[in-house]
């Protein structure tokens, strides 16, 4: 099977079946534009080889509709977070909140999305605030999380940074990686996981397939971020956890091996990260 044979067929949308299993490993099917036709989407993750999702929560009101979810499909696994974007959802009960969402439901696997995003607000302190409980009860709880760091990496790393001193960075991967190869080697020094999203497949994202060509085997993932940032050839429509596909086969391009060997090892990284048991549904 080579890096193509997997890749989603852009006239019909449809997907060639995968004996490999995938995992993606960050998506948002909770969001109202799936609700017209959620079990299509999921038949298409299905068949595209999809064994085990990971659902990110941006903030505690969706944590009811995401175990929803899980419910309704037994493939799919889920953090509890606040995103960095959605600091006015934090209230003073807000880690107490995360930590029995946490504990009710051994399919929360991580905690997150959390992290810093200086490219659309600039209230770090505030995002700060939010974003230290969180890696706290990580550490906590023994969880790994979910990281959004959008033009953020140098205050991040110097968080992180203090709180090695103190042994307490949690594990947990750079969600939808965005960065430089120098920023990837550094948080790969404190630990984490690196996830490569849609945007590995963009013609002028040098860096981050750089990233991707450079990056040790057991340290990557594979993820959509759906519906947001779908990868070539469907640039600008509604992203879906199929097309982790075309993820993984770019990503093997990049890399020089097939796709048998990204689906692979990314599969094997994400399993061990999260804990995950792949279905076969």
């Amino acid at each position: 099977m080579t890096a193509s044979s997997l890749a989603v067929s852009e006239g019909s949308g449809s997907l060639g079946q995968s004996a490999i299993p995938l995992v993606d490993s960050h998506c948002h099917i909770v969001f109202r534009n799936f609700d017209d036709d959620l079990d299509e989407v999921a038949a298409r993750w299905r068949q595209a080889g999809v064994r085990a999702l990971v659902h990110a929560c941006v903030e505690p009101g969706e944590i009811a509709a995401i175990r929803a979810l899980a419910d309704r499909f037994p493939e799919l696994r889920y953090a509890v977070g606040v995103h960095p974007l959605d600091t006015d959802h934090w209230q003073s009960d807000t880690a107490a909140v995360l930590r029995q969402a946490a504990l009710d439901d051994p399919r929360v696997v991580a905690i997150g999305e959390l992290g810093l995003d200086l490219y659309r607000e600039t209230n770090i302190e505030r995002q700060l605030e939010v974003l230290e409980p969180q890696l706290d009860l990580a550490v906590e709880l023994d969880r790994p999380v979910i990281v959004h760091c959008r033009d953020a990496a140098a205050p991040m790393l110097e968080l992180l940074a203090s709180r090695a001193r103190r042994g307490a960075v949690p594990r947990g991967v750079m969600h939808c990686w965005g960065g430089t190869p120098e920023e990837m080697e550094a948080f790969l020094e404190h630990g984490f996981l690196i996830s490569f999203s849609g945007t590995v497949t963009f013609p002028r994202a040098e860096a981050i397939q750089a990233c991707a060509r450079q990056v040790p085997a057991d340290r990557y993932m594979v993820e959509t971020d759906c519906p947001f940032l779908a990868p070539v050839p469907r640039r600008g429509k509604r992203n879906e956890p199929a097309f982790v596909a075309s993820v993984a086969a770019r990503v093997a391009e990049l890399r020089g091996e097939t796709l048998e060997q990204v689906a692979t090892t990314s599969t094997a990284n994400a399993s061990a990260l999260f804990g995950l048991a792949l279905h076969n549904v």
